[in-house]
């Protein structure tokens, strides 16, 4: 199977960035599509693993292709369409696009062509090309429940740390999140994350050891201060975006935080109220004074409780090897023979692109390179 982590370098230089779209530009790019998911499925009733599934595939694919050559609304359908037939809560291509075409301005839904329904079909191959038809997907949600239960303290302290670390592994899926970490590791930081807010303090764990100096030290070994730091700041990234210019078709920005943004990010662990958190950045702002680290840095220590990193057990495997080792690792290689433009694929962006090359009529896309075997045998008639 392939492996689907990547560097900071490598999310950095993108198919996207290479054709010409600044990162920041995609970074807003995979928000809005992620949100969409988001909404759409949550419109339309589905489960929260569904739509979890449909963002990573999303990020996913555009590790291989560029936003210029397939809009971020048409993919966003279609990977909602596939995570619901593999997540068994299958919808119908027209209701997907029913739905969408309600939550989409008119000349958003433009992309779509004069056949939605054949877009987003014919997207649906070019889709499970490029993720290889690895199809199953892990997501934190499951880690943080279970995490969760092996936890002391109050109890309803306890109940709202959880509530607000799923509110933040719903945010996260707007950042790219899901291709630099397991999920593991990630609930783990957004469970520290909302416990500092919540000023919900684990003192005692099911199972602990001697050799357990945090509470995750059991789950996830050796998980750095700076790492948890590092995942903790992409997602508060989210409720700090500045706000940009609003075009007749873009989304209402988020309000801005009250009062000017410090030089330098506060800690964590300084107090603040989690009073009003907002189930998504997309509508409210969460109430705590946020700005960019400067230059990505963490101060010594950053959050650090004040076990150091030669205080870790010596038998376990560090997390920061870990990383290292993602380097080593052969990416798959962007699928051959898949079109890099679709019949009814213009660009629709808030922001100037230049010319797409010539549309790629669709009945010209080349037959699946891969063993009828491998295809998927579980889905239902369309």
């Amino acid at each position: 199977m392939p492996c689907w982590y990547y560097e900071r370098k490598e999310l950095r230089n993108t198919p996207s960035v290479q054709d010409g779209i600044d990162y920041d530009t995609e970074c807003r790019y995979r928000r809005e599509g992620a949100r969409f998911i988001i909404d759409t499925g949550t419109k339309m009733d589905l489960g929260y693993n569904t739509m979890a599934t449909g963002v990573v595939y999303f990020h996913r694919f555009y590790m291989f292709h560029s936003f210029r050559h397939f809009p971020r609304y048409v993919t966003a359908c279609c990977c909602l369409f596939l995570a619901g037939k593999v997540e068994e809560t299958p919808k119908k291509c027209k209701d997907i696009i029913k739905t969408a075409r309600s939550l989409l301005t008119d000349q958003k839904f433009q992309t779509f062509g004069e056949d939605p329904k054949e877009e987003v079909m014919t997207l649906e191959r070019i889709l499970l090309q490029t993720i290889k038809f690895d199809l199953q997907v892990e997501h934190p949600y499951s880690y943080l429940l279970k995490y969760a239960k092996c936890l002391k303290g109050d109890k309803n302290k306890l109940q709202k740390m959880v509530q607000m670390a799923w509110t933040f592994v719903n945010d996260s899926l707007c950042t790219t999140l899901c291709l630099q970490w397991e999920p593991e590791i990630i609930a783990v930081a957004l469970m520290y994350l909302a416990g500092k807010l919540s000023k919900f303090e684990v003192v005692d764990w099911t199972g602990r050891t001697a050799k357990h100096l945090r509470w995750w030290d059991m789950f996830v070994e050796d998980v750095t201060m700076d790492l948890l730091e590092d995942i903790c700041h992409q997602v508060l990234d989210l409720y700090s975006q500045p706000q940009p210019s609003v075009s007749p078709d873009s989304p209402p920005p988020p309000p801005p935080t009250d009062g000017p943004p410090p030089a330098k990010r506060e800690r964590l662990s300084q107090p603040v109220s989690p009073a009003g958190l907002p189930m998504s950045p997309a509508t409210s702002a969460i109430p705590v004074k946020l700005s960019k680290i400067e230059s990505r840095g963490h101060t010594p220590g950053g959050l650090n409780d004040g076990i150091t990193d030669s205080q870790l057990p010596s038998n376990s495997t560090k997390t920061r090897d870990k990383i290292q080792r993602y380097g080593s690792y052969q990416h798959p290689p962007p699928v051959s023979g898949v079109p890099t433009q679709v019949s009814g694929y213009p660009p629709t962006y808030s922001t100037p692109v230049p010319s797409c090359p010539p549309l790629y009529p669709a009945s010209k896309i080349p037959a699946p390179n891969y063993p009828p075997a491998a295809a998927p045998q579980f889905y239902p008639p369309r």
